[in-house]
């Protein structure tokens, strides 16, 4: 009998959901000696340890232990430091992330603000005394210095702890040096605010004025005592933060980057290596167009080395822009329909693969992270592959169905395979293609497995996951529970274990779970994402067509259809009930989107544009316009409304708009405010519970299932 400690949602939320304990974070070093990583020491242990493994005998060592370090006293973390790693959606502890130099012999980190470093291959560590709090401490490619930013100013330090100065201090409290503005993190992909020269020598340093950026304020209701805490949001249709670039010399010394910030305001991404100029990747507003620039580090002058443009909108990519080492451009691109590598002016693949991130450069190929294309063969639904590419041909390197990833150098890959069949992520070492080593894992084993099919449903190929209770013997429709995510930058149909859990958890509750990812959602085409251009209520379209294709092979009883989700998922959620009640008969939305004019710039005007420019879409995709309200009046379905209060992201004023508008419609719902809760729900107590009552708002709402 299972007792309540070790209910799933108990060990889901302690574990937070079976990632801890799990390897992460690799490093290789160039020489193909060892493999630096990160890993807590038990699948419930939220602080992770700094570690190598030496491929010589391969044995692994413990470099850094942040209870050691820290003298049992517990993190403090800044509150920059909470910003940053919310952004980062990170619920770890002890050292969630580090740096190293070029030969991977020196590391760098923080813990509660402090600045430490270590030596991979010695396993000697210190502290080095410096101004705090610290954030993003990285040292110099040879390894003799180590920048970071603290309070907003960028300083360097000699990696012997001597010499710490400030190279670029902020001329007011909204001025930063060194860090990413709020949208580079949270939706372009770009945590880094500066860049060491290949040389050492000097920096590319972000300077980030967020004066225009318009201030608001959350607070917690829990609190009234409390001071409310501000925060500058770029809400779509607003001013963005003023951002510069400048070449930073070690002895304080700057020239500024020279290119049409008004023509394109957006730095979406850095990259110097010692295989060219620096070069940059900056955007227009829009998103429509784009230009990769070549910098001179010694006037600031820029020239372009390409430019794209598209009718709908440019997606950033992870690994690219940046430099082969025969100096050729490596980007990713939209061609023919298909998403392509392309290296200099000439694609190297077709429409038999989609192109989703750059791994890895050399001078005999690259190593990508991609999915079946439009015209493959097998569409291979969830799978993504790492592949070599070059002006031979392709080779896939992950050959089991599953989702795989990888990191290079020095002639070793570290290949991180996930699979349906195995819980977590196996972590293999190769070098020249042969496995020498392996990364065990002490995450915990789940207990359980999904019973989940992989398939595609209505004239679409709307990509699914359809998964039964494991003890249902198929002889009764059950009632269906659709637990989406189904928008941009969120796959969720994918061929991987644990990424099943919780839906299966709802399925063993008595629902068959349906799991779609329509239209706008990534790994498929540039046109399935592009389909949401202007209209995101496309995506419920798909979830529809999904759900009455599926029912003609499952036993789904469509008089009890519910929809949950988180997010856009959320907004998807509360979307279904509003505009289908006569597919969805309840809906539980946790932090929606309610209201598209309060979300940020870069993601909400990618997709729907400008909101003085484009009204109409707005509205359309909007919950408490009268879009949203007007129709159908009846009937009407449950909602419930889960929404933390310290959202910075999705902020709390959204719940709060929508149960106003649900109230003067007459529309009845309940709203679940999660006290000082943010966008993500590492509590181990929230995130428990808060399972169970979605559990009991839809027996009530559906009836016993």
């Amino acid at each position: 009998m299972q007792t309540e400690a070790d209910s799933f949602p108990r060990r889901h939320a302690r574990t937070q959901r079976f990632t801890l304990g799990a390897p992460r974070s690799f490093t290789v070093a160039p020489d193909g000696s060892r493999v630096v990583f990160l890993r807590s020491g038990s699948g419930t242990d939220r602080a992770s340890s700094l570690w190598v493994l030496d491929l010589a005998d391969g044995t692994e060592r413990l470099v850094a232990d942040p209870r050691v370090l820290l003298g049992g006293v517990t993190e403090r973390l800044s509150p920059e430091e909470r910003a940053r790693r919310e952004r980062s959606r990170e619920g770890g502890a002890g050292i969630v992330g580090y740096a190293t130099d070029a030969a991977v012999e020196l590391a760098s980190f923080t813990l509660s603000g402090r600045l430490f470093t270590a030596g991979p291959g010695t396993g000697a560590t210190r502290e080095l005394r410096v101004p705090g709090p610290v954030i993003d401490p990285r040292p110099a490619p040879d390894g003799r210095h180590v920048a970071y930013v603290a309070r907003g100013a960028l300083r360097v330090v000699g990696a012997d702890g001597e010499g710490d100065r400030a190279l670029a201090a902020p001329e007011s409290e909204s001025v930063t040096y060194g860090l990413s503005e709020f949208i580079a993190a949270e939706e372009m992909g770009r945590s880094r605010g500066f860049w060491w020269s290949p040389e050492s020598d000097r920096l590319l340093v972000a300077r980030v004025d967020d004066t225009p950026v318009r201030r608001w304020w959350i607070s917690d209701p829990a609190h009234p005592e409390r001071d409310p805490h501000h925060v500058r949001y770029p809400a779509a249709g607003t001013d963005n933060a003023d951002v510069r670039l400048f070449v930073i010399g070690l002895g304080g010394e700057r020239t500024e980057v020279v290119w049409d910030r008004d023509r394109y305001p957006y730095l979406a991404r850095v990259h110097w290596s010692a295989a060219g100029a620096p070069l940059l990747l900056v955007q227009a507003r829009d998103q429509r167009s784009q230009v990769f620039l070549a910098v001179d580090p010694d006037s600031g002058a820029t020239r372009m080395v390409h430019a794209d443009d598209d009718p709908i909108w440019l997606e950033l990519f992870a690994g690219v822009p940046c430099w082969s080492p025969s100096g050729q451009l490596v980007r990713i691109a939209d061609e023919g329909g298909a998403r392509v590598l392309a290296v200099g002016e000439r694609p190297l693949t077709g429409p038999q693969l989609h192109i989703r991130a750059v791994l890895d450069v050399s001078d005999d190929d690259v190593l990508v992270s991609a999915s079946a294309g439009e015209e493959a063969a097998d569409p291979e639904t969830g799978q993504v592959h790492v592949y070599r590419v070059n002006e031979l041909g392709v080779e896939r390197l992950s050959q089991e169905p599953g989702v795989h990833s990888a990191v290079r150098a020095g002639g070793v890959t570290v290949l991180v395979s996930a699979t349906l069949d195995r819980p977590g992520a196996r972590v293999r070492v190769l070098r020249d293609g042969k496995p020498v080593a392996a990364v065990p894992s002490y995450a915990e084993d789940p207990g359980m497995s999904p019973r989940v099919t992989l398939t595609q449903g209505g004239a679409r190929r709307i990509p699914c996951a359809v998964l039964m209770p494991r003890d249902y013997a198929g002889d009764t429709p059950l009632p269906v529970l659709l637990d989406p995510y189904g928008g941009p930058h969120g796959p969720r149909v994918v061929a991987a274990h644990n990424a099943h859990l919780t839906s299966q958890w709802f399925a063993d509750q008595g629902f068959a779970v349906i799991v779609a990812d329509g239209r706008g959602t990534p790994g498929r085409s540039p046109a399935w994402e592009k389909a949401v251009h202007h209209d995101l209520t496309v995506s419920l379209d798909d979830q529809v067509e999904a759900l009455h294709a599926l029912a003609g092979t499952y036993p789904l009883d469509l008089s009890r259809v519910a929809i949950r989700g988180w997010s856009y998922g959320g907004w998807l959620a509360a979307l279904a009930v509003l505009r289908r009640p006569d597919v969805f008969h309840a809906g539980i939305a946790g932090a929606p989107v309610t209201d598209w004019r309060l979300y940020d710039t870069h993601y909400t005007e990618r997709y729907l544009g400008d909101p003085a420019a484009q009204p109409a879409a707005y509205a359309k995709s909007s919950l408490v316009t009268d879009d949203g309200l007007s129709a159908p009046a009846e009937p009407h379905r449950p909602l419930m409304i889960v929404h933390g209060t310290a959202d910075d992201n999705v902020v709390f004023a959204h719940a709060l708009r929508l149960s106003s508008a649900l109230l003067a419609a007459g529309r009845p719902h309940e709203v679940l405010p999660l006290s000082g809760v943010t966008h993500m729900t590492p509590q181990e107590q929230v995130a428990e519970n808060l399972l169970l009552l979605q559990v009991d708002f839809l027996r009530r709402a559906l009836g016993p299932a």
